[in-house]
């Protein structure tokens, strides 16, 4: 079983990672210009709908990850 600073560090990662993606998802066009690429272009009005919740949860991994960093460390 994971350690809890291996399983931080992971969750950090993680959250850091998916903001990064669903950030540049939302905020360039990357997912227009693929969805009208391969003919899903009738998609793009409902990625608001799945990219902002995602964005959200993803942000709120990471402070959660650097929460329980600090509360770690400062308890040692």
């Amino acid at each position: 079983m994971p350690s809890d600073d291996t399983s931080s560090n992971g969750l950090l990662k993680v959250g850091i990672i998916g903001t990064i993606i669903v950030a540049l998802c939302c905020f360039t066009p990357i997912l227009v210009i693929l969805f009208g690429a391969v003919g899903l272009a009738a998609v793009v009005g409902y990625l608001d709908l799945v990219l902002f919740p995602a964005l959200g949860v993803f942000i709120l991994l990471t402070i959660y990850a650097l929460w329980r960093k600090n509360a770690r460390g400062s308890a040692s």
